[in-house]
């Protein structure tokens, strides 16, 4: 089984890696392009068959070490 988390700001957050990058973009010529928000995106391959199982695993990792739930949001994707 494999799953990916995307970890994100939650909004209201700075996010100065964001602008940055928005910022890069513009001068080099894109156009029509604001608001960039940066995030992190984690692959993990799992073992086992449970998706209940993993997804309240991954939960966990989430919560202890993967995100900071203070200022970030997580979503969990689970494929087989």
């Amino acid at each position: 089984m494999k799953a990916r988390v995307t970890v994100t700001l939650k909004a209201g957050v700075l996010d100065p890696q964001g602008q940055a990058i928005e910022g890069s973009l513009k001068s080099l010529g894109f156009a029509g392009v604001g608001a960039v928000r940066q995030g992190k995106v984690f692959d993990l391959a799992l073992e086992g068959t449970d998706e209940s199982a993993a997804r309240s695993q991954i939960t966990e990792m989430c919560d202890r070490l993967l995100a900071n739930t203070v200022i970030e949001n997580y979503a969990i994707e689970i494929s087989h």
